[in-house]
């Protein structure tokens, strides 16, 4: 039903039939049991490893696939494909592993890096906290240096992965008189430090089956060697470098969902009987359905353009707030609009359209709130 413009090789293409497999063997069957406990299994990771769905987009010597960005954008669509909204793999393989090997020295990527891709190492990033979301320059988690070593104290919370992550960017103020200027990224391994604890794993209103945490760093000592970059201070100029790339991939997802809810609609209500013949046959649910596929199939050309320009180092802030704005923001309207058609049914949780809607409303808050993508739009003008 839905084309698109992306041009795929037939790299790409395996890389998607393998993670369909994957997906529908390794999740697909275990989705509701995860809902339940509220977190994934360390033996999925591990079995991603195992697949290759890990880390594609890094170079084979630190254990990837050397993929490009597309394969990423496949494998996220495969993911929504199976309704699993459980495994944190986009953000581990393609916003935390991004970061150290953007900004690691060749020692921190030949440490980590390889067992990322084997999901020994499970990947986190610490930004929001309670009194800083959107505005990371309000962080108060610092980092003091003594000796050979950072002390980390600070509280941390709506970690994605936050339930298993054994390694984490922490985003500190090792200045705090400077600012923007005084923050850093700084990895801790947990498994490696004393006084790092999890809170609660957070009860969401959706995306039951991801951990999603508060973390607690008291006196946690961790070498200077882990400080990302060459100096202190850059960890803001980092954030807002791979920020676009985080922001498409919330779009990339948000359009699939989309095409995902409008094909499940058609689907049910072509089978759906209401006065004798099927919903489907009712002028206004194909009127509503036809509204859904056009704006889905704009947002799906927008998005691979997107797509394309990220792969060519290409894609700007604004232009990546755009994608994430509008297409979550779609995103919203198609599954509401989907769910309508389904009545009662789409209301219940074993449909996958309700599920789609209680999984979908944080996608117009985390990567940075719709609002805050306009102000960042507005700067253009």
């Amino acid at each position: 039903m839905f084309q698109r413009s992306l041009k795929l090789n037939e790299e790409h293409e395996m890389v998607r039939d393998n993670a369909r497999r994957f997906f529908e063997k390794e999740c697909v069957p275990y989705n509701q049991k995860w809902a339940e406990d509220g977190v994934i299994s360390r033996e999925a990771w591990l079995k991603a490893g195992e697949a290759g769905i890990l880390c594609a987009t890094m170079p084979e010597e630190y254990g990837g696939s050397g993929m490009d960005f597309k394969a990423s954008a496949l494998l996220m669509e495969a993911q929504v494909d199976a309704g699993a909204s459980g495994p944190g793999f986009s953000l581990h393989s393609d916003i935390v592993a991004p970061y150290i090997h953007t900004y690691g020295s060749e020692e921190q990527k030949k440490k980590w890096l390889p067992r990322m891709a084997t999901g020994e190492l499970i990947g986190a990033i610490a930004m929001t906290e309670p009194g800083a979301g959107s505005d990371l320059q309000g962080v108060r988690t610092s980092a003091k240096k003594d000796g050979n070593h950072y002390v980390i104290n600070g509280q941390k919370t709506f970690i994605t992965n936050g339930q298993l992550a054994n390694l984490i960017i922490v985003v500190t103020k090792t200045d705090p008189t400077k600012g923007a200027h005084g923050t850093s990224l700084i990895v801790v391994e947990t498994d490696e430090v004393e006084g790092f604890r999890r809170g609660r794993n957070l009860d969401k209103i959706g995306m039951h089956a991801q951990d999603t945490s508060e973390l607690f760093f008291d006196e946690v000592r961790v070498p200077t060697a882990n400080l990302l970059g060459h100096e202190e201070g850059q960890g803001f100029i980092q954030l807002m470098q791979q920020l676009p790339s985080e922001r498409l991939q919330i779009a990339i997802t948000a359009v699939k969902t989309c095409e995902k809810a409008v094909e499940e609609t058609v689907k049910y209500t072509k089978d759906r009987k209401a006065f004798g013949k099927s919903i489907f046959d009712f002028q206004n649910t194909r009127f509503k359905l036809a509204e859904c596929a056009t704006e889905t199939r704009i947002a799906r050309v927008f998005v691979d353009h997107c797509i394309e320009l990220l792969v060519e180092g290409k894609l700007d802030v604004q232009t990546a707030a755009m994608a994430k704005y509008w297409c979550s923001d779609l995103q919203g309207k198609v599954v509401d609009e989907c769910l309508q058609l389904h009545g009662g049914y789409g209301y219940m949780m074993e449909y996958p359209i309700a599920q789609m809607y209680v999984n979908g409303r944080v996608q117009r808050i985390y990567g940075g709130a719709n609002e805050i993508m306009k102000e960042l739009i507005s700067r253009m003008l």
